[in-house]
């Protein structure tokens, strides 16, 4: 996952509002009182995207399974003149130096954490890494975006020089929805490059967040819906969580 499909992924998502989406991140930081400065870990950071700005407020350091990912966050971190450690490293196994005030897992990275094994995994990891008091966040698409929005639908769009067809198959005895992207790149010289990526998403309902976390130890669990602060509905596209190590 993630090799050639590391090459054209900021082309394809060039019209997301990253700042936004951070700015939204530090909101939920701050409600559960981490200061700007504190030490922060970033799962999932695949191409730097978020990275960039958390490194404007926060300590951080950046964690992805790939490598490819991770190269082209080093360059794009190394261009705006930060230095950000960045680490090849799967989130169930995390290996951290020192404990954090902060763990996140950003743009859907608890998706790819296929069943309650693998989630609790992750939870159990980031707690043992968190300081007491700390926060976990993360965000996942939900139920309803898995299931109808992409579920069994087919997804043509051009974007630049990058033309994709995307292939869902959902299954509804899973929950996993299973995606293939067809890529179409243009090059110099006006030759085109085909690549197929296929991945797999698990949907996660908030129950069986909030369900997973305490069973984890995590303790002041808030889920809210599509980078509001409103409780998410059968419409939400998308779940926002924090959850808190007990500091006791």
């Amino acid at each position: 996952m993630y090799v050639d499909f590391a090459q054209v992924y900021d082309r394809l998502m060039q019209d997301v509002d990253y700042t936004a989406w951070a700015d939204y991140y530090v909101s939920l930081l701050s409600m559960a009182g981490i200061s700007p400065g504190a030490t922060v870990t970033e799962c999932a950071c695949g191409t730097g995207s978020l990275s960039l700005p958390f490194s404007e407020r926060y300590t951080l350091t950046g964690l992805d399974i790939s490598q490819e990912m991770l190269s082209i966050a080093a360059d794009k971190l190394r261009r705006h003149g930060k230095n950000v450690p960045l680490i090849r490293q799967d989130m169930q196994k995390l290996s951290l130096i020192k404990k954090q005030d902060a763990i996140l897992a950003t743009c859907d990275g608890v998706n790819y954490l296929r069943d309650k094994r693998s989630l609790q995994k992750f939870f159990t990891s980031t707690l043992m890494h968190l300081k007491p008091g700390g926060v976990l966040c993360f965000d996942i698409s939900s139920v309803h975006k898995l299931r109808h929005t992409l579920g069994n639908n087919t997804l043509s769009h051009t974007q630049g020089d990058v033309h994709y067809i995307w292939y869902n198959d959902w299954h509804e005895a899973k929950h996993l929805l299973q995606m293939e992207l067809h890529l179409y790149v243009k090059e110099s010289q006006g030759h085109w490059r085909y690549l197929v990526e296929h991945q797999v998403q698990r949907a996660w309902s908030a129950d069986e967040l909030r369900a997973e976390l305490e069973l984890a130890g995590f303790d002041a669990i808030t889920i809210f819906g599509d980078r509001t602060f409103v409780l998410p509905d059968e419409q939400t596209q998308r779940l926002h969580i924090s959850a808190l190590k007990k500091t006791q």
